[in-house]
């Protein structure tokens, strides 16, 4: 992995594990974009002595050359899916997947635009 990575784990202890599934999602963003200059991934753990917010959050910050943001900060609400961290992790990242390489389109030009109309006329038998 050439891109420097920070991960930061918010409201609780760090996890090996999580921390090498993040860093594997890093590199095959790598694979897709291979400019990035940072990236910055933000897990905030949810407190487990409050019932009523158990929903992990992943929030990822990447940067490109030029000084280009691209940040994910996504909220979850109501899925029960968030509480499971890999699939919050999983989540963000293809988000960020979809953002970049929307970005890489734009930036060759393959963007969709829009043609004039073409007027038909259908021919009847008079």
């Amino acid at each position: 992995m050439e891109t420097p990575l920070r991960v930061t784990f918010q409201g609780g202890e760090t996890s090996d594990a999580l921390d090498s599934f993040i860093r594997e999602h890093v590199e095959s963003l790598e694979k897709l974009h291979g400019r990035m200059t940072a990236c910055h991934v933000i897990v905030q753990i949810p407190d487990r002595h409050h019932r009523t917010n158990n929903l992990y959050r992943v929030n990822v910050h990447i940067i490109l050359p030029g000084g280009i943001n691209i940040d994910i900060d996504q909220t979850p609400q109501a899925d029960d899916r968030y509480a499971i961290p890999q699939f919050a992790v999983n989540d963000a990242f293809r988000r960020a997947k979809r953002l970049l390489t929307d970005r890489a389109k734009k930036q060759r030009g393959e963007v969709k635009t829009l043609r004039e109309r073409v007027e038909r006329t259908i021919d009847r038998p008079d």
